[in-house]
């Protein structure tokens, strides 16, 4: 067993020249090099834990981490959603009722995501006709000489008719001609309306493929049938590929509370890792489930919470009015977020990254002859024995250079 480190220099000696006359002897001579082993712990040290650093991110993290001997391939995906569940409500305004997946589920169809209606503020009965604008600072008046006819601003209800109403006992407005009576929205409901939103299921259909490696799969996996998807729900530990959510699991898996989200409404990620390793079976490539809660919620800037949108339901009237219903719906959107790479060995990154460490390899020897030459208390010692000149006139240059080794205490 070795109990001595050592570090080895290499030196390169040329022997003589090549004068003007001798110039078809220089074209058959050799250059070697000459070995110098330096018994140095600290040299040693520093040498051999390059090399060990150098390995490790090669083997350890290039190779095993980064796989970077695999060419890579960026997910497609296409995604399609079906929302289930009814769900029954109560109120003054639309009185009892059903709700089925048309009626809360807007619109039907989304671009990787879809909504579910969970609270509302509802306006029925609205006619196009006139009435006292909502007070605020530029439409509250004391006569008609304060209210504009046809003006029209942007954030209020309409088109201004030059006349000062009574909005209440104490209070004028500028009249404005709209869908009256007008929305007031800041009558919230303090709990969720659609209380039953939490047991919806939604079915996710996600077909991805890696083109470079002609990859095609879905989260629907072949052994599923129809019967199974009758009575599946997911949940990660007892039943992780099935491919139907539980809205409220979806949310609570984003530590966020259902009940609480539901009343001003938010935006969830549902998030779905394709990364693959194709040296694999395919078996092994499969969807990881994740949620997230994507819109702002920070205490510190509560502007504008949550996520609410209006549209309306128009009717006739016996003698052709038409009317309308404004909801103005808050509820949660689910966006379906698809990510994923995969790798497969390709020769060509391979011979690139083997290459690349050897170089680096290379590179150990040069760091250690400048450690060797400028850090050690012998450098002027070393580099007098690393550095050899010799030529024609020297009279040992017929003698047989070999291996030295110069130790250090």
């Amino acid at each position: 067993m070795c109990n001595k480190f050592f570090y080895s220099v290499t030196i390169t000696q040329k022997m003589g020249g090549c004068s003007s006359q001798s110039c078809h002897r220089c074209f058959f001579e050799y250059e070697t090099e000459r070995m110098i082993v330096v018994k140095s712990k600290v040299v040693g040290s520093v040498f051999r834990l390059i090399q060990f650093l150098i390995l490790f991110y090669v083997i350890g993290y290039a190779c095993v981490v980064q796989k970077s001997y695999q060419e890579t391939d960026s997910v497609i995906s296409s995604v399609t959603t079906k929302v289930k569940g009814t769900g029954f409500t109560n109120t003054s305004d639309l009185g009892a009722r059903v709700w089925d997946v048309a009626d809360y589920n807007i619109p039907p169809q989304g671009e990787s995501s879809f909504f579910v209606l969970t609270n509302m503020i509802v306006t029925p009965n609205q006619t196009q006709s006139t009435c006292p604008e909502l007070p605020n600072q530029s439409t509250i008046c004391m006569s008609d000489s304060d209210c504009l006819e046809g003006s029209n601003d942007v954030r209020g209800n309409g088109i201004q008719t030059g006349l000062c109403m009574n909005y209440s006992e104490t209070v004028k407005t500028c009249e404005v001609l709209s869908w009256c009576p007008l929305e007031i929205d800041i009558n919230l409901p303090e709990h969720a309306l659609l209380v039953a939103a939490e047991d919806f299921t939604v079915l996710i259909k996600n077909s991805v493929t890696y083109p470079k490696f002609n990859f095609h799969k879905r989260n629907i996996l072949p052994d599923v049938n129809s019967s199974y998807l009758k009575q599946c729900k997911f949940n990660r530990k007892t039943d992780p590929d099935c491919p139907i959510f539980r809205l409220k699991d979806m949310v609570s898996e984003a530590e966020e509370d259902f009940q609480t989200m539901a009343i001003r409404g938010g935006v969830l990620g549902i998030m779905i890792d394709w990364s693959c390793d194709l040296d694999w079976p395919e078996h092994y490539c499969g969807p990881k489930y994740s949620f997230r809660r994507l819109d702002n919620k920070i205490p510190e800037n509560n502007v504008a919470p949550g996520y609410n949108f209006r549209f309306a339901k128009y009717y006739k009237t016996t003698d052709g009015r038409e009317t309308r219903t404004l909801i103005k719906a808050y509820g949660i959107r689910f966006d379906v977020i698809v990510f994923g790479t995969a790798g497969k060995f390709n020769m060509v990154p391979t011979i690139v990254n083997v290459g690349a460490a050897l170089t680096f390899l290379s590179l150990v020897n040069a760091v250690c002859n400048w450690f060797l030459l400028t850090c050690t208390k012998k450098r002027d010692y070393y580099s007098k024995h690393k550095f050899t000149y010799l030529d024609n006139t020297d009279d040992n240059a017929g003698e047989p250079l070999g291996e030295t080794t110069y130790g250090t205490r």
